[in-house]
């Protein structure tokens, strides 16, 4: 039980996470100036949830690492168990997601003038820290250091690219708006021009951070890797689906109304199909690869 609710924490604690950085991207860097403040407000559910579920899930994560490298649920709950979590590779990275995580809640709360930037900055410093744990973490020295910086830049392309999808569907509602039509499709064309560079260092990174790991040795009897050609197959839709929706029914958005429909429908699925990776990567990533 509690490996499976490990698992759901870091779905959840990267879910969050990515969304977050989406978000403050698309509101703090690709809207236009005088669309920045509705675009907040629209997506506050968003990113305001994003806050709290990101601390919520590393604190929990804690917990649950205690459990499993204690005696079970008992563990799970004891201090002592904690600070001995601490005191390992893990724990020493994770008590500064936690740290992260508690001040980005203080920024939400105390809300600054710059809190889009604030919250995008935290949100960037907690995937780079993901870098710090789990396989990206296994060689030491200065190869051990390319392959977080590595396995950093494709967290942060991974979170700008699928956590700026659901920002990218409300651009697509209010440009309904005439009064919003321009800055909404200023702030769609801003992410669809940008995001080819987020695809490309998603794809450019896992490959790099694939053959860290495994080699040039694909052991198909090995659950690691099936799940990861399995993420493969995804995100190789996801890339199709983005390369569609820009050069095939953006140019008909102003022809044909089903062009947009069907931009939306399939902006939809690219939203499942990154759900999709990130619980396969949450399930394989606490996996031995061989």
């Amino acid at each position: 039980m509690l490996p499976s609710l490990y698992i759901a924490l870091r779905f959840i604690h990267f879910t969050a996470l990515m969304v977050l950085l989406g978000s403050t991207i698309s509101c703090s860097l690709l809207a236009p100036q005088a669309f920045k403040p509705v675009l907040i407000r629209r997506l506050k559910w968003l990113w305001q949830s994003a806050v709290w579920m990101t601390m919520l899930s590393a604190v929990m994560l804690l917990c649950a690492q205690a459990g499993m490298m204690g005696s079970g649920w008992s563990d799970a709950v004891n201090p002592q168990v904690w600070l001995a979590v601490l005191g390992t590779r893990f724990g020493s990275v994770w008590l500064w997601q936690i740290l992260l995580g508690v001040v980005t809640v203080a920024v939400l709360l105390l809300k600054p003038r710059t809190l889009q930037s604030m919250l995008l900055i935290l949100a960037a410093a907690q995937l780079i820290l993901l870098a710090g744990v789990g396989h990206a973490a296994m060689r030491e020295g200065f190869v051990g250091g390319l392959q977080r910086l590595n396995h950093a830049v494709h967290l942060l392309s991974a979170g700008w690219w699928a956590g700026g999808l659901l920002p990218l569907l409300m651009c697509m509602r209010m440009a309904k708006k005439p009064r919003w039509r321009g800055a909404a499709i200023t702030a769609m064309m801003r992410f669809s021009r940008y995001g080819h560079l987020a695809v490309a260092a998603v794809l450019l990174s896992g490959v790099v951070n694939s053959l860290m790991i495994l080699g040039w040795s694909l052991p198909l009897d090995s659950d690691y890797v099936r799940f990861l050609l399995m993420k493969v197959v995804f995100v190789a839709v996801m890339v199709i689906i983005a390369l569609y929706n820009r050069y095939f029914l953006v140019p008909r958005f102003n022809r044909a109304q089903a062009a947009t429909k069907q931009f939306i429908q399939l902006t939809w699925l690219e939203v499942i199909l990154s759900v999709a990776v990130i619980l396969a990567v949450s399930i394989f990533a606490t996996w031995e690869p061989y």
